[in-house]
């Protein structure tokens, strides 16, 4: 995120990425790196290209600096990075930092969502009793994750599911049903909310899942963060943030109030 932020200052001051790393006693390539996030930063390279982009507000000079501490402290989910691939450290950090989550599933309860034996199901592909402690080290991962949902900063969760997700049992019956309960239980809560696309409305506002981080900062841009197979994608530019909101608010009229959606939980429970 810093790398971004440094990446736009740089074009709006149509700075050229060599005279960059000529002011920063580097070099062209260095400033690539910076920017696409891949070294870690030094203070005062990020104060000397503050200066060169005409960033002379000590406020937001401060912004940056914390940020660049911020970066090069290693997180909890340091014990994890065996576990995880870079896209998604990356992603993990993202998440602990936002004020407020915008998530729409279309296959399965969201990560910040799942029950222990949910995630215990997905980690091994519909075989629990296979699980290995590689896999039990991924679902305490996923467990400790949800913890920023309860802190006193806890950020705004909103999550929108396709029907499907509620339908598609699984790890079974039981863990469904748990899972399920356990939805209805994060709706009591002020910071997150849940709603329903309903069947009829399934598949219009979106084409997949995707999840979009807001933050508190206004100096830090919204991000959308899509995952696939592979690795994932971070966009950042206007554009796509525009054309993700619109489909935010698409999904808000699409889907079932609150209400009537925390009613749709129960009733597929019961049905269980």
């Amino acid at each position: 995120m810093l790398g971004s932020q440094l990446r736009r200052l740089r074009e709006a001051a149509e700075i050229t990425r060599a005279d960059a790393g000529y002011a920063i006693r580097g070099s062209e390539s260095k400033i690539s790196r910076l920017e696409l996030g891949r070294v870690s930063f030094k203070e005062r390279d990020v104060a000397d290209l503050l200066s060169l982009y005409g960033v002379d507000d000590p406020g937001e000079r401060e912004v940056f600096l914390d940020m660049v501490k911020r970066s090069n402290e290693p997180g909890w989910w340091h014990r994890f990075t065996d576990l995880m691939p870079d896209w998604f450290q990356d992603y993990v950090g993202l998440e602990e930092s936002a004020a407020r989550i915008q998530t729409y599933e279309s296959q399965f309860v969201p990560g910040l969502l799942q029950t222990e034996d949910y995630a215990r199901a997905i980690a091994t592909r519909g075989r629990p009793e296979s699980a290995s402690d590689v896999v039990e080290r991924r679902v305490r991962l996923r467990m400790k994750r949800q913890e920023l949902l309860t802190r006193s900063n806890a950020p705004r969760l909103w999550a929108v599911l396709d029907e499907s997700v509620l339908h598609r049992p699984i790890g079974g019956k039981e863990v469904m049903r748990a899972q399920l309960k356990r939805l209805i239980e994060f709706t009591k809560r002020p910071n997150i909310t849940i709603q329903v696309v309903p069947f009829d409305l399934s598949g219009y506002a979106a084409e997949g899942s995707f999840t979009m981080l807001r933050f508190a900062e206004p100096e830090l841009p919204n991000l959308v963060y899509i995952e696939h197979l592979t690795g994932a994608l971070y966009l950042d530019k206007r554009q796509e943030i525009e054309q993700y909101s619109r489909v935010v608010d698409r999904l808000m009229v699409d889907a079932e109030t609150p209400e009537r959606s925390r009613r749709s939980l129960g009733e597929v429970m019961d049905a269980l």
